[in-house]
């Protein structure tokens, strides 16, 4: 029989798990020795790291900003973004390439939704290795190239595991909506063709992203559904959240470009009510 079998015994053996530390966890309550200059310990909000073939969801706050850390060089970070009120407003991948006039996400550029405006905006970025083209894995993806796709199989897939983060706020798989790829990235070529850029790339590349709307954002850890490679790819990814300030007037992410200022005035707006 085993030592578990009986229910006090289990019990205890629970217990004695207490304090356990792994890598790929929430840390409660936050702590990080590494936040930015001005930025205090009481203003850190999350701090995880998600495991290969992990995911995560949480509600922020408007004015947070989120610091993702690809820790080995070899994650890829699925997003999917819905407005914290009104979860039917979500990230729109085709408006955000097309009223920014750019495909290839960086530094400055705007997360934008299907009301036409600003959900979180990329301020820092040393990575530049995004995709906004390919989506995520699925089950039948995954079972093409690995042999098995099943969510509660070896290499589970990025859909299904958006699928579980926007459970987590009522949302169900209907609600799961076209992503973007932080960390992996595509180029289209000339003839139309898409390029993965995979890597895997040098460890600690970061990207840092403002909340500007309270936001629901869900965040996958899978290979990205191009991975040229034979087997099974993915690293540890590092979040962490901190409370700032709402996007001033003034603000030069705000004001880059026409298009850029609309949305923001249309967040304003939003906030107005």
């Amino acid at each position: 029989m085993s030592g578990t079998a009986d229910p006090k015994a289990a019990r205890d053996h629970a217990r004695a798990q207490g304090g356990t530390q792994v890598e790929a966890m929430p840390t409660l309550p936050p702590v990080a020795s590494d936040l930015p200059d001005g930025v205090a310990g009481d203003d850190l909000l999350w701090e995880e790291t998600i495991a290969p073939s992990g995911y995560t969801s949480r509600r922020i706050a408007r004015g947070t900003r989120l610091r993702l850390i690809d820790k080995a060089g070899d994650a890829c970070a699925s997003l999917n973004i819905f407005n914290a009120e009104m979860p039917t407003e979500r990230l729109n991948v085709a408006d955000t390439v097309k009223v920014q006039w750019n495909a290839y996400l960086g530094a400055g550029k705007l997360l934008l939704s299907d009301m036409g405006r600003v959900l979180m905006s990329i301020l820092e970025d040393d990575a530049g290795t995004h995709d906004t083209f390919c989506g995520v894995s699925n089950a039948a993806s995954n079972l093409r190239k690995y042999g098995e796709g099943r969510n509660s199989g070896v290499y589970p897939n990025g859909r299904d595991r958006l699928i579980l983060g926007a459970a987590k706020h009522g949302l169900t798989r209907r609600d799961v909506h076209p992503c973007v790829n932080l960390f992996k990235g595509t180029r289209i070529e000339t003839d139309g063709m898409i390029t993965p850029i995979i890597g895997p790339f040098a460890a600690a590349r970061e990207v840092l992203i403002r909340a500007e709307m309270d936001v629901i954002i869900v965040i996958a850890n899978c290979p990205h559904v191009m991975d040229p490679r034979d087997g099974w790819h993915s690293t540890p990814l590092r979040v962490t959240a901190w409370r700032g300030a709402i996007t001033a007037e003034q603000d030069s992410v705000r004001n880059a470009t026409p298009e850029g200022q609309r949305a923001f005035l249309n967040t304003e707006d939003y906030y107005r009510r």
